[in-house]
């Protein structure tokens, strides 16, 4: 079930909100270096996270599930946002280069045809980024926050989520150590959490950020498939049939 669009704003406009937005963005950037002149969608509510890419891409769009609800965006431009069916998303195939979904893959109740969605419009060799909650992880088990609604994962099962709809994962990034309180002395306190999570394997950080890679396989033509396959053998002769003995009373 997806979050409201009040709560989902009301979130990232908290102290709190803009601090995972911040950390998120940091490890979202060094996954996603090669995006200048690119075309750039967002599924889900993926506005605090696109403003990093949208002075630099050829065209970049925030597509908001219909059970979520829109908000304008951006702010001080025409608008580029539209409210859509995720799992059927109105552009043409192989009409994107790169595709961020954030408070989308955990939300939807089809994860399947939404990734099916997304290989559909991409274009070889274009690039998918996946923000999720770490099932892991103390920000999924609370619901104080966006990221504790929803299906969480853990990087195995991403991975075989991802594979199945033939994307590929290129690289991994975790984010969040800090807990979702909103105390002043844990917000200041986020930098020193981030820095040990990342160097102790016993804290689970509770965001994982995936970027993949939409893989494009060979087609092989049907009469080469089944010539490859079968190998036509001619029909032996039948056997002579005995005669049909009558018995007459």
């Amino acid at each position: 079930m997806y979050v409201d669009i009040v709560e989902l704003r009301a979130f990232y406009a908290s102290p709190l909100g803009q601090l995972a937005r911040r950390l998120a963005v940091q490890r979202l950037k060094r996954l996603w270096t090669d995006f200048d002149g690119k075309a750039m969608i967002g599924v889900g509510y993926a506005v605090p996270y696109l403003d990093i890419f949208r002075e630099r891409t050829e065209r970049c769009l925030a597509f908001m599930p219909a059970r979520q609800g829109v908000a304008a965006w951006p702010h001080k431009a025409g608008s580029a946002v539209a409210l859509v069916d995720e799992t059927d998303l109105p552009l043409n195939d192989s009409s994107i280069d790169r595709l961020l979904l954030v408070h989308c893959l955990e939300m939807t109740e089809n994860s399947e045809a939404l990734l099916k969605e997304a290989w559909r419009v991409l274009t070889p060799g274009g690039r998918l980024a996946a923000i999720v909650p770490n099932r892991r992880g103390i920000w999924a088990r609370l619901d104080r926050t966006p990221f504790g609604h929803g299906r969480p994962y853990s990087r195995r099962q991403l991975s075989r989520l991802l594979r199945a709809a033939s994307f590929t994962p290129q690289a991994w990034a975790d984010a969040l150590w800090v807990p979702p309180f909103r105390s002043r002395m844990m917000l200041r306190s986020a930098a020193a959490f981030e820095r040990a999570g990342a160097l102790i394997p016993a804290m689970p950080p509770g965001l994982i950020l995936v970027d993949a890679s939409k893989e494009v396989r060979r087609v092989i033509p049907a009469d080469a498939e089944k010539a490859r396959r079968f190998k036509i053998l001619p029909v032996p002769e039948p056997a002579a049939t005995p005669a049909r003995r009558e018995w007459v009373e």
